[in-house]
């Protein structure tokens, strides 16, 4: 029996795995890849102690790292992807699969999110080629520029918020026909001369040629159609936590994060915990993924500590 299975790949996990390999306990580790969702962005500058790195390089730089741990301490399975979690009498059953079983005192859930993909024209073809999905991580290289947010919600106003600060405009765009984001947020953003928000709004395509020049919408009341120069676009339509493997297990919000205790990372369950972007937490960062990671694993030592 494992005294820690860690399940996901990404920031969390690895910094999980390689926190739990150096205080001794006995783990196994897997993913079906072990990567984060940052790994597919062309440049991030925001990974702490690195100026800037790509996003693959920075996957492979916490995968070496990780695996320099390898031992009969730490088990690594990339591929063994956990599909069903049992409770048993001294802790958990978890189930891959390749149809391994795997017995663990405790389990730390890793497993991340995914963003909302939007699926108009142009939206794949250039997708980090001007499309993104982070403004935290990608939003400085757009400084002097004119750029788009789409969604109105308050990850969609925070987003733009963020942006005026470097960008030279920021235009949000919203489908329905109401802004979700909250009020004061709203009213506070438009008082700022290079802000501008427009709902009831039909998002028709992104082009460009090697990277975007320009977004084309509708707009519903009037049927205009307008063609908008832009070099970037941000998309905050929605986040969907990879949780379903423990749906009925722990307790989560409507949307399917887990609940967690931010001081703990402890979830409703005893002997599982959570961290990175599959929790509740407020914000989606691959440092903030990492430190509530590492949280964790120091938690869940103290907890086998007294519990052996």
């Amino acid at each position: 029996m494992y005294d820690l299975a860690i399940i996901g790949g990404g920031p969390a996990g690895v910094s999980a795995g390689i926190y739990s390999a150096r205080k001794k306990l006995k783990t196994i580790i897997m993913s079906d890849f072990f990567q984060g969702q940052s790994a597919v962005s062309p440049e991030i500058q925001n990974w702490i102690g690195v100026r800037s790195i790509s996003g693959e390089d920075l996957a492979k730089q916490l995968t070496d790292h990780l695996r320099s741990y390898e031992s009969d301490i730490l088990t690594i399975k990339e591929g063994d992807l956990a599909v069903a979690i049992t409770k048993i009498a001294d802790g958990f059953e978890i189930k891959t699969n390749q149809n391994n079983l795997y017995t663990t005192k405790t389990i730390l859930i890793a497993t991340g999110g995914r963003r909302r993909k939007l699926t108009i024209a142009g939206a794949k073809e250039f997708d980090q080629k001007g499309v993104t999905y982070c403004a935290s991580c990608d939003g400085p290289l757009f400084s002097d520029q004119d750029v788009v947010v789409i969604g109105g919600g308050n990850a969609g106003f925070n987003t733009a918020s963020q942006l005026l600060a470097y960008c030279r405009s920021v235009t949000l765009l919203e489908s329905g026909p109401t802004f979700r984001a909250e009020q004061i947020t709203i009213d506070s953003l438009l008082k700022n001369p290079k802000f501008k928000a427009l709902s009831d709004v039909e998002i028709i395509a992104i082009k460009g040629e090697q990277f975007v020049n320009q977004i084309t919408y509708k707009k519903s009341q009037t049927g205009e159609t307008i063609e908008q120069p832009v070099t970037g676009v941000f998309v905050e339509i929605g986040f969907e936590p990879n949780t379903d493997l423990v749906k009925g297990l722990v307790d989560m919000t409507p949307t399917g994060a887990i609940m967690i205790d931010h001081q703990h990372q402890t979830t409703s369950t005893v002997g599982i915990w959570s961290a990175g972007d599959s929790t509740n937490g407020l914000y989606h960062q691959n440092n903030i993924a990492t430190g509530d990671a590492i949280k964790a694993v120091e938690d869940i030592y103290s907890f086998l500590q007294k519990n052996n």
